[in-house]
């Protein structure tokens, strides 16, 4: 079974080339601005809005992991559409982009599915926070296997124990989607979102439940429990919002990218 686009077309382009237009500026700003971070991450955290707002930070992230020479990922985002208890993992043979098939990864499925006895909620994976990540990891992740696993109402402790399995496989590695605050004012944003991106730098869990406003906090969570259980560190990669792509400082979105390395 083929893991089909969703949202190709919408948050992010349906063309290769204009898909490449992107990554390709995103990675000139950069670079005309920053110098890119020499770390080999077993991690990241990721956002999933249309390229045209949340793909600088969400390109950088994808930078750094490429670094990594991991073949191996689990991509882990919160359900937008579908609302069940739990996590789904469903089996597929093929994850499509525009820019080619990613071959799905047989043996950590059936891995997984057997140790955590995950269910499979099809209508669940026409999601967007996983799905815009597969381009990202077609491009700069090159020849490697994924699984894809979403989330509803599931406890963090649950995904926690998933991500400290997979941090003992040299392997593989995990890609975490979130975006952060939503549609308040540019200043009241920066400021919820200051208190997710403190957390997520000092792994200090009650912090995080004291305003941020993460859609994927359950991942998040889960990945700062098990980041604090291997004795990962962290680096935040870029934060920034909507506004800086549309001017529009009344509604904006946080979006943030960090990794975590040994």
């Amino acid at each position: 079974m083929k893991r089909e686009t969703s949202v190709a077309g919408t948050f992010y382009p349906n063309s290769s080339d204009e898909i490449l237009r992107y990554f390709n500026h995103f990675t000139t700003v950069y670079d005309e601005n920053f110098k890119l971070p020499d770390i080999k991450a077993k991690a990241v955290i990721v956002p999933h809005a249309g390229y045209i707002y949340s793909g600088f930070s969400a390109n950088v992230a994808f930078r750094v992991l490429k670094k990594s020479g991991i073949k191996n990922f689990v991509v882990i985002g919160p359900s937008h559409r579908v609302s069940f208890h739990g996590a789904s993992l469903c089996e597929f043979e093929t994850y499509q982009t525009p820019l080619g098939e990613i071959q799905a990864s047989s043996e950590l499925f059936h891995d997984l599915k057997e140790k955590f006895a995950l269910s499979c909620y099809p209508d669940a994976h026409h999601e967007h926070s996983t799905e815009v990540q597969f381009p990202f990891i077609k491009h700069y992740l090159g020849d490697v296997k994924i699984v894809e696993i979403v989330y509803g109402m599931a406890d963090a402790e649950h995904i926690s124990d998933i991500i400290d399995y997979l941090l003992t496989k040299d392997d593989t590695g995990i890609i975490i989607s979130t975006d952060l605050s939503h549609f308040y004012d540019l200043n009241t944003a920066n400021q919820l979102d200051s208190i997710c991106i403190d957390a997520i730098k000092k792994l200090d869990l009650r912090e995080l439940h004291e305003g941020c406003e993460a859609c994927g906090i359950i991942g998040v969570e889960a990945m700062m429990i098990s980041a604090k259980r291997a004795g990962l560190h962290v680096k935040i990669l870029d934060y920034r919002t909507s506004a800086d792509a549309s001017g529009d400082e009344n509604r904006v979105v946080g979006y943030l990218s960090s990794c975590f390395y040994r």
